[in-house]
């Protein structure tokens, strides 16, 4: 009898072990992740500060000697790079005075000519490049308050948006730090490497970059759900999640070479326009992660303008879809790191009850927002949210378990159910954008990394 009752109990609320504080009254069939490149809220939203009531965004910051520093206007489509590895992270937040950030490396493109203050910019939006991100934001969702889980670049970052971890192992203390050196995950050459962390937050060993812990991935299958990762092949997949673990990876020698294959690797899409040929067809799966190309990465330097429009592709042809996808499509648009962009919000500790993450966790704020037919227009979140934030949803969505062995960034998370309130669903409007979903199905420019370092 009291196992009936505890059923009853689980299927009643959001899901057994969610945090969630209010019950579940949406209910999606498919989640989909888009996740661009290397940005902060004060970064892409500078423009206009004030967008919607109740944002946070800032106009200034601190530099090393407590002089304030204006935030001025920089091309989204730049020409030079910022420092985003853990040491960078360190020189901005230090120790949580968060006035750094004018000692952060910059590296800038031949013929590039840098202004004062570089690292304190936001994007121009004159021209109204980024303004579908503003659409996005006024139309559904803004947090206020996500931050990347890891406080180094892109290798790690897109391991904690897979399982919420960058530990090399289930029981490793350590977390892989930094990008990897010399290779690409598991189909790398045996000299490749990723720095590993400790808990003092010093780097002073590594290890081969393919990884051996369960992923989300773990709890979709035997449930019968079904997922996909759209990236662009490349030498250095930094950003494909799946290729640095074992199990998602399977490589295998095939004409002498190494490569990843088998059942898992299949939903391993090297197109990442074909998120939106899916659409069409009716074949989106139950989860997605979508990352760019370079040129639609929003990544400085080497992004061309398009990811703005990029991704108001994605989300419009959910919300127009013939197969009945806004009504049941949670999309969660976030970016993978800070890119070495000023911004002015501390990270907060958000579990670590047990010292989980000491050295590594949490790193700066990065844009999210949340666009389904359940959430209101101008919403503003003001919860801590973070990667382990969109795992707990995905978890919460569909009733399923924590990814690790309970001390992962998904059991401290909390579920970002706080974006759905409402209880029938909107109809859609089509976001603006410069270029169409047909652009980029029909885009015959070879692909570019979304990040070249």
């Amino acid at each position: 009898m009291k196992a009936i009752l505890l059923l009853l109990v689980c299927v009643m609320a959001v899901g057994c072990g969610s945090t969630s504080s209010q019950p579940k009254k949406t209910t999606f069939s498919h989640i989909v992740i888009v996740d661009q490149e290397n940005r902060t809220p004060d970064n892409i939203f500078g423009s206009n500060p004030n967008f919607e009531p109740g944002v946070d965004i800032a106009t200034s910051g601190l530099n090393s000697a407590g002089q304030t520093v204006p935030l001025t206007p920089v091309a989204l489509a730049n020409c030079y790079d910022l420092g985003h590895a853990h040491i960078a992270f360190t020189t901005a937040y230090n120790n949580g005075a968060m006035n750094g950030s004018d000692k952060v490396g910059v590296s800038p493109a031949p013929g590039c000519t840098l202004g004062p203050n570089p690292q304190y910019g936001y994007v121009d939006n004159s021209g109204g490049v980024v303004q579908p991100y503003f659409d996005l934001a006024t139309q559904y969702g803004f947090a206020n308050r996500m931050f990347q889980t890891n406080q180094g670049p892109s290798f790690p970052s897109h391991q904690f948006i897979i399982s919420g971890t960058s530990a090399p192992t289930t029981t490793s203390t350590l977390f892989a730090a930094e990008n990897q050196q010399g290779g690409s995950g598991c189909v790398s050459p045996p000299t490749a490497y990723v720095l590993l962390i400790d808990s003092a937050g010093d780097e002073n060993s590594q290890t081969f970059p393919c990884f051996d812990h369960p992923t989300i991935v773990d709890l979709l299958e035997p449930a019968g759900l079904t997922w996909r990762y759209y990236a662009t092949p490349s030498d250095s997949w930094v950003w494909n999640g799946p290729q640095a673990i074992l199990g998602l990876c399977n490589p295998q020698t095939v004409d002498g070479v190494l490569a990843c294959s088998g059942n898992e690797w299949a939903n391993v899409i090297p197109t990442p326009a074909s998120v939106l040929t899916d659409i069409q067809n009716c074949n989106l799966a139950n989860v997605s992660w979508v990352t760019p190309t370079g040129q639609n990465s929003d990544h400085p330097e080497i992004n061309t303008g398009g990811g703005p429009s990029w991704v108001a592709s994605i989300v419009n042809a959910i919300g127009t879809s013939q197969c009945g996808y806004w009504q049941n499509t949670a999309i969660l648009i976030t970016w993978d790191d800070w890119g070495g962009w000023y911004d002015h919000v501390p990270p907060p500790r958000i579990g670590q009850s047990n010292g989980w993450g000491a050295g590594y966790v949490y790193g700066f704020r990065v844009p999210l927002l949340v666009v389904s037919a359940y959430t209101p227009a101008g919403y503003v979140s003001g919860a801590n949210h973070d990667f382990g934030s969109i795992l707990r949803f995905v978890e919460t969505t569909f009733g399923l378990g924590l990814i690790g062995p309970g001390n992962w960034a998904d059991s401290y998370a909390d579920d970002l159910m706080d974006f759905f309130p409402l209880s029938s669903p909107r109809s859609f409007t089509s976001i603006s954008s410069q270029y169409d979903a047909a652009h980029f199905i029909n885009d015959k420019e070879p692909p570019t990394d979304p990040d070249d370092d």
